[in-house]
């Protein structure tokens, strides 16, 4: 019953479009209360865009926003991307921090090459993951994740993926989303909540 109703949540997410999948599960299936603590997505080691390798401790120590995208993606990633740095000054500015995660969910072109010449354009603080594409893609399972091919031609394809912002507390345990069409204060506030500076104003 429970893999039937999954199902039925999956199939219904994909009805309401590509982007809002993991939305739509996140906030059918995991509660997004402060007192969540299951455990989203799995141990891994992957390549971060400086060569090194990179496990899930990386998202230890200070809260972190998780982003799956692909360096080749027209407007959703390079406006999430640039968002959040946005954001993330903003909440330094207030005595927080916050860590970004850009996930490729493209690893065959996405190389550690290639991430080392995009990550930079959105400033630092941003470290870019890749890795084999069987790795990659079990990983983006893993947390739910849409990713498929389109438009395939002998010059290339894109991918239509979920554009959801996942967060993370200091101690790596899933504390909700930003949705790609929320607005800055509502993402905003979603950050300060999870910096606690909510609980020091």
């Amino acid at each position: 019953m429970k893999k039937i109703v999954v199902i039925g949540v999956i199939f219904a997410a994909v009805l309401v479009g590509a982007y809002s999948l993991s939305e739509f599960i996140a906030r059918q299936i995991y509660p997004q209360s402060a007192s969540s603590q299951f455990q989203l997505g799995s141990p891994f080691s992957l390549v971060a865009h400086t060569g090194e390798t990179i496990t899930e401790q990386a998202f230890e120590g200070t809260p972190s926003a998780v982003f799956f995208g692909f360096t080749h993606c027209p407007e959703v990633c390079p406006t999430t991307m640039n968002d959040l740095t946005l954001l993330r000054d903003r909440l330094r500015v207030a005595g927080g921090d916050l860590n970004i995660f850009f996930i490729t969910v493209d690893p065959e072109r996405d190389t550690v090459a290639a991430l080392k010449d995009y990550i930079p354009y959105f400033g630092g603080g941003i470290t870019g993951i890749t890795g084999t594409p069987d790795a990659v893609h079990e990983l983006a399972r893993k947390w739910g994740v849409f990713w498929q091919k389109n438009n395939v031609t002998e010059q290339g394809y894109n991918i239509d993926h979920t554009a959801t912002v996942f967060l993370l507390d200091k101690n790596g345990q899933f504390k909700g989303t930003i949705d790609f069409h929320e607005s800055e204060e509502i993402a905003y506030k979603k950050l300060e909540r999870l910096a606690d500076l909510d609980k020091k104003s």
